[in-house]
């Protein structure tokens, strides 16, 4: 069970009945207000995929990854109604990746919401892809243009019977494959043991955060503030008291001290090794 009062005001919604506006106000005040992060794992704090956990997690002024922005985002969008199915993805992060669902993405659709424009009423939702898509898309082929973000939707060759969803050329990774069947939250739990704990994960490797609005996206990684719109700016913030005002101003994450001590030193470290990387290269 989660306490849907406490996720809508976190969200800064009220209830309403399921329909296509509704889901449209859900996902984006979800991308746009709880943040995509990997700051558990950075403090050395285990987490679970349970939905839950998530949403609990969500309602104290955190957010996560995947499987939990999105695990606590179908618990929410079923406890209001709406008609959600969860299904096995795969985040392909560059060309020389395959393509596929492997498992290291949880995917929402919702059904039993026809427009005009899509008659069957089926809808990918998302909010755990960090830099992609603002609104929910119509599962119907096509080119989506969301802000100065475009996104392709077609089958996918990878996953026969599934989907695929393209990335903006500007996007943090190239596509996204998902079966068309649901599946539940235990399939991917061998997944979030390793990108949480294997020191060869991209989560482990590097601290991340996204935020997604109508203009654009704020990334942090490492030490580095990066917003990417109609126009791109990049900032390191090597200060303490610096980066943890901008993590609270622009991701409204507020860390404790204690937080901020097991942190800081970490991230230092991780620039520190870059610059070294990027020097030598």
């Amino acid at each position: 069970m989660i306490d849907v009062d406490a996720y809508l005001r976190r969200l800064r919604l009220t209830p309403s009945a399921p329909g296509v506006a509704g889901l449209f106000a859900l996902q984006r005040a979800h991308v746009e207000r709880v943040p995509y992060e990997t700051i558990p794992i950075w403090l050395g704090r285990s987490t679970t995929v349970d939905p839950a956990e998530s949403a609990r997690r969500i309602v104290a002024g955190r957010g996560g990854y995947c499987f939990h922005l999105n695990g606590a985002l179908s618990a929410l969008l079923a406890s209001l109604g709406y008609s959600v199915t969860r299904h096995y993805g795969g985040v392909q992060g560059s060309a020389a990746d395959a393509a596929g669902a492997r498992g290291n993405h949880l995917v929402l659709t919702v059904d039993g919401l026809p427009t005009d424009d899509n008659p069957s009423g089926e809808w990918l939702v998302d909010a755990g892809l960090g830099d992609a898509i603002h609104s929910p898309l119509p599962l119907v082929e096509g080119v989506y243009d969301q802000g100065p973000f475009t996104y392709r939707l077609r089958p996918s060759e990878a996953e026969p019977g599934g989907w695929r969803l393209d990335h903006d050329p500007r996007g943090s990774f190239v596509g996204m494959d998902f079966r068309k069947a649901p599946t539940e939250m235990t399939a991917f739990e061998s997944e979030h043991e390793r990108l949480s704990t294997s020191p060869e994960s991209g989560f482990v490797r590097v601290f991340s955060i996204q935020r997604r609005d109508s203009t654009g996206v704020d990334a942090m990684r490492g030490l580095v503030l990066t917003r990417i719109g109609n126009a791109s700016t990049s900032t390191t913030l090597d200060r303490e008291d610096d980066y943890f005002a901008a993590l609270a101003d622009v991701f409204d994450l507020h860390l404790t001290t204690e937080e901020q001590s097991i942190l800081w030193p970490k991230l230092v470290d991780g620039h520190e090794k870059w610059l070294a990387t990027r020097d030598n290269s």
